[in-house]
């Protein structure tokens, strides 16, 4: 089986994407698309169990209301029947006082006093009586009120109550899926890159797969071909094989998308990345470090040929420098090709990549 490095480009570009944006739901681009194939199956879903929490709410308030009712009626007998005791019971203490003889002074003053006072606290609370019944079912009173508000505001309002419920999780779905469909470029290609991959996986262990190579140069590399400086590069696959490096840029492209002006060419792309490496892997310090098998002839230079990869269709055209191939044909174009590298040199060239791989 190939040797595989790194996370494909645009999978790692999707996850970081998505974690930026605070998504972590997922764990593959299986499950994204998922998401949004079945955006509004799982719209509708949430909708009907917020439909059925609602109905639910409005049953149970529809049996809590009448207990809630009784025992109100309750609360304010028992608090009647206790306030009626206490004045009663200040009654009782004035009777016995009015029955009570002063044997001096002092003890009528005390007695007066107390009369008073007995008179005073049964007149504030007769006063009294009904806010002080009021005041023991008011936290009960004002539950009441709340779910019979409740739940006539459900029963005339059902559909409100719903997207009331439903507003949070709703926003949240929505949002994700925003996110989601504003990545669809890399989600896309994310699935083109893992069938690749996967296509390439099939090979034997002589060949090694990096994925996802980048390189950013201290000294930037003129190209003659573009009158321009080559600051970096960036390659979806290079598959050093023991017939050379491939250059691999995967596209799972419409046709559209191939007939589309505003699209990048990826002909210019990786025949851009192909100079900056073959600048890389041909110098005489890389030479020099991988010390490839001499030849009486001279050193052996390091072949790289450029591979664009479609996973839908591909353009009918021929391009100089680049073969296009749909995914299909790509193993049996590499297995085209004999090997001019032993086991160990293509692992040292791997190696060398794979160091390069910033």
């Amino acid at each position: 089986m190939c040797r595989t490095y790194n996370t494909i480009g645009s999978l790692t570009t999707l996850k970081r994407s998505l974690e930026k944006n605070n998504v972590y739901d997922f764990k593959s681009v299986k499950e994204v698309i998922e998401f949004q194939k079945s955006f509004s199956t799982s719209r509708q879903e949430l909708i009907s169990i917020h439909e059925t929490l609602i109905e639910n709410e409005k049953n149970n308030l529809t049996i809590i209301l009448p207990i809630l009712k009784s025992k109100i009626e309750t609360q304010r007998e028992q608090t009647t029947h206790q306030l009626t005791q206490n004045i009663d019971l200040l009654k009782k203490q004035l009777n016995n006082l009015d029955h009570k003889i002063s044997t001096n002074y002092y003890q009528k003053i005390t007695i007066l006093l107390k009369k008073w006072h007995y008179k005073r606290k049964i007149k504030h609370k007769e006063s009294d009586f009904e806010k002080d019944i009021e005041m023991s079912l008011a936290k009960i009173l004002e539950d009441y009120q709340f779910k019979s508000d409740r739940l006539q505001f459900i029963s005339s309002n059902f559909n409100e109550a719903v997207s009331e419920s439903a507003q949070n999780p709703l926003s949240e779905l929505e949002r994700k899926k925003a996110v989601i469909d504003s990545l669809n470029n890399y989600i896309y290609g994310a699935l083109g890159e893992q069938k690749v991959v996967k296509t390439l996986e099939c090979l034997s262990d002589d060949y090694y797969l990096i994925n996802d190579f980048a390189v950013t140069f201290s000294k930037a590399i003129y190209y003659k071909q573009e009158n321009d400086y080559i600051k970096s590069v960036q390659i979806d696959h290079i598959l050093v094989a023991p017939s050379g490096i491939f250059l691999i840029e995967t596209k799972n492209w419409s046709e559209k998308s191939i007939k589309n002006m505003s699209l990048r060419s990826p002909v210019e792309q990786i025949k851009r990345a192909n100079y900056a490496l073959y600048h890389l892997l041909n110098s005489d310090k890389s030479n020099y470090r991988l010390r490839l098998e001499k030849h009486h002839w001279g050193d052996k230079k390091t072949p790289i040929k450029n591979l664009i990869v479609l996973t839908k269709t591909k353009p009918i055209e021929e391009f100089q420098y680049v073969k296009i191939l749909t995914t299909n044909e790509l193993i049996n174009y590499l297995n085209y090709f004999k090997p001019i590298f032993s086991s160990s040199e293509t692992k040292k060239i791997a190696e060398f990549i794979l160091q390069l791989n910033g």
